[in-house]
């Protein structure tokens, strides 16, 4: 592995440093109220202004081309200067580049601008309450009427979609084909008569995700992305973008960043004379640094062009699981003072608890790590 910067990759990341300096990103840090939503989307518009939105895109369809390493740097520069995640992430991640493969040329015309400048918020209409993590056994059914297809059935985790424009949906436009075929992706309108959006109140007290409701959703014929009958070939290209997106890197300096402010919190309250609060402490650095290698190493092979598949799970399971390990130990350490309303530790307690359903259960990651990379019988 090179950890060495090239003198482009510098230039880029000081570049950004001074954007950033310039450019205050705005506290926000999960978008609660429509008001916090605008502020999440003009934040995204700044950004765009100064050529930082969709950096990875190529430079046809609006982004800079941008290299894995500066990939890498811009997401940690973002984590460091403490900006929210972008509420256009759906869009920017998962929906363009599937339009980039399987897009009309009209559809990427008609999105991807917008998707860049926030004026189109997207959210993913992809988990059902009776599919769980068996994403080929949804029900929500399109029906075809002439030009439109009629949708019902009911999505769930679906994140932000009360602020959104758009949802890319899996539904099954074939309910005859075996179980993984017959699925066509669309573009639904939210804003379309039937589609009704509940929020989930989570136990953090914010709603980040949501239940939506399908009920007799007329979506013209060219809001089908891909072929009709094979959006489970499209949702995989979709679902290999699910965890990019600088994801890791965002979250490798969060976690570095929790570290040290644990080790700083445990000295100021003479917690440091205890060697197993040491201990404790010791053991969340390691696995922070694990973490940062880890991240080292994909970064090395995205250089080279390689690709990751499916060890991208053993770093999923390795982040989620070691960063639930840190705040159990924070609270833990901490004691009641952790888990007043006022203290952060309170929140990213609770939300770690989600880290490995999100993005693919650790049972699933197992799975993919055993099947595909032990070469486990199935």
């Amino acid at each position: 592995m090179d950890f060495d910067l090239s003198a482009e990759d510098v230039a880029f990341r000081d570049e950004f440093r001074s954007w950033l300096d310039e450019h205050t990103p705005p506290d926000v840090d999960v978008a609660a109220t429509f008001e916090e939503a605008e502020t999440l989307r003009d934040w995204q518009r700044t950004l765009h202004a100064g050529g930082w939105v969709g950096i990875d895109w190529p430079v046809e369809y609006g982004g800079r081309g941008a290299s894995p390493a500066q990939v890498a740097i811009y997401n940690e520069e973002l984590a460091r200067a403490h900006a929210p995640d972008l509420l256009g992430g759906v869009g920017l991640t998962l929906l363009g580049p599937t339009l980039m493969v399987f897009g009309t040329e009209e559809q990427r015309a008609r999105w991807m601008p917008r998707i860049l400048n926030a004026d189109d918020i997207w959210c993913q209409l992809f988990s059902e309450p009776g599919a769980g993590s068996d994403l080929a056994g949804l029900s929500t059914r399109a029906e075809k009427h002439g030009d439109v297809y009629v949708v019902n059935g009911q999505k769930v985790w679906s994140t932000f979609a009360q602020f959104t424009d758009w949802g890319i949906a899996l539904v099954r436009t074939d309910p005859d084909a075996p179980k993984s075929k017959g699925i066509s992706m669309l573009a639904i309108p939210m804003t379309a008569d039937g589609v009704d959006v509940r929020p989930l109140r989570q136990m953090t007290g914010d709603s980040e995700f949501n239940e939506v409701f399908l009920d007799d959703v007329e979506v013209p014929v060219e809001n089908v992305i891909g072929p009709e009958n094979e959006g489970w070939r499209v949702a995989n290209t979709t679902l290999a973008n699910e965890r990019g997106g600088g994801f890791i890197w965002r979250q490798q300096v969060r976690q570095e960043e929790a570290v040290d402010l644990l080790w700083k919190t445990c000295a100021g309250a003479g917690l440091l004379d205890d060697p197993l609060v040491r201990q404790r402490l010791a053991s969340a650095w390691i696995e922070a640094e694990i973490f940062r290698l880890h991240n080292a190493r994909t970064l090395a092979r995205l250089a080279r062009g390689e690709e990751i598949g499916a060890d991208s799970s053993l770093v999923k399971l390795f982040w989620s699981n070691a960063s639930q390990r840190l705040y159990d130990t924070a609270c833990d350490l901490l004691g009641p003072e952790a888990l007043l309303v006022s203290s952060d530790w309170e929140r990213v307690f609770l939300y770690s608890r989600a880290n490995t359903i999100m993005g693919g259960t650790s049972e699933i990651q197992r799975n993919i790590i055993g099947e595909r990379i032990l070469g486990l019988p199935r």
